[in-house]
């Protein structure tokens, strides 16, 4: 039989005992980076999160997301976010830096912002690749295919369907340069609510035509498929499809959108110190101009870029002659206008 004494000494072990286990740290979380999935995330994961795995010897978890600064925010304002290192686009990039949810990034440790295109450099931000969004066709289907926007419109000259990212970003853009806006006065344009009409317009003529897509893979699915004889993608997956897959996508380069995609750090990331590491690592030179040999984007650092062999180059954004007629994504415009245009996209979208 236990005296009062001795249940008083075990209660007090017990609490002490759970006291202890309360107040012991929790198992680290491993470094978790975050990019887009897919055949480049497939690349990412050759050239950067195993070699950084194998070079720390700790184990480097990957996960893919679509985008959007509301995940980001949810994430960090619950405090203890459970991404480390995330890729986003340049909006995401600006939007998160004033909002105060990234970590400022140590550009000694990334080895001077000398190394880096000037739209590559952010203070909260470090340029990951310059992608472009562009025009793809089956060229197996079309012998003679479209060289521009015009011809994306003319159903009657490329009969079938069309696809489009589900948005007003990129979208508004192809429509004005459809209706024979220059590339250089498209922003201006778009800027007035004369030219916003005049976009919204051109789109009434197509919309009939449209399929659209919200994640990278699908415009080049519903093309494999035949479900659409065009469609609006991202140029490194549509080369990825090409060397994964055998198929004979083209490209159309005039009047295709270019814009940088940054790695970011989240604020009071737990691992938040071995994700700049692993961002230094991922701009290496020599790591980065491996990246084209995965998929066709092109490379921020410049020592990385001028490493890239011809044959590889040539389906790049950032090769000369793609460039040419090509437009630069104005961020600034975006962010100004987002709201509001997405509104009327959804509200044209119901109608």
């Amino acid at each position: 039989m236990k005296t009062k004494s001795m249940r008083k000494g075990i209660l007090t072990a017990a609490v002490l005992a759970l006291s202890a286990g309360l107040a012991a740290p929790a198992f680290a979380r491993d470094l978790t980076v975050v990019s887009w999935g897919g055949n480049y995330q497939d690349g990412q994961r050759e050239i950067y999160f195993k070699p950084f795995a194998e070079k720390t010897g700790k184990p480097v978890l990957d996960e893919a997301w679509d985008g959007g600064i509301g995940v980001l925010q949810s994430k960090v304002k619950a405090g203890a976010p459970n991404w480390d290192a995330v890729q986003v686009e340049a909006e995401e990039l600006a939007l998160g830096c004033a909002d105060g949810l990234y970590e400022k990034i140590d550009w000694d440790k990334m080895g001077g912002k000398d190394r880096f295109l000037d739209s590559a450099v952010n203070d909260c931000g470090v340029g990951a690749i310059v992608w472009s969004t562009a025009i793809a066709y089956d060229g197996d289907k079309l012998k003679e295919g479209p060289t521009s926007w015009a011809d994306f419109w003319n159903v009657e000259k490329f009969p079938g369907k069309r696809s489009l990212r589900k948005g007003p970003k990129y979208t508004l853009e192809f429509a004005l340069l459809a209706d024979g806006v220059s590339k250089d006065e498209v922003y201006d344009v778009l800027a007035t609510d004369e030219g916003v009409d005049r976009a919204f317009k051109k789109l009434d003529e197509l919309k009939p035509n449209i399929v659209w897509w919200e994640s990278g893979a699908q415009p080049l699915q519903f093309l494999a498929s035949g479900e659409v004889a065009m469609t609006s993608a991202y140029n490194g997956r549509i080369t990825g499809i090409n060397r994964t897959e055998g198929k004979n996508f083209k490209v159309v380069w005039p009047g295709s959108i270019y814009a940088v995609d940054s790695w970011v750090v989240l604020k009071d990331a737990e691992n938040k110190d071995a994700a700049q590491d692993f961002i230094a690592f991922a701009s290496e030179p020599d790591n980065q101009a491996k990246l084209p040999q995965y998929v066709a984007y092109g490379l921020p650092v410049k020592e990385a870029a001028a490493k890239v062999p011809p044959e590889l180059a040539k389906d790049l954004p950032t090769e000369p002659a793609n460039m040419t007629d090509a437009l630069s994504l104005d961020i600034d415009f975006w962010i100004d206008n987002s709201e509001a245009l997405t509104q009327r996209f959804n509200a044209w979208l119901a109608q």
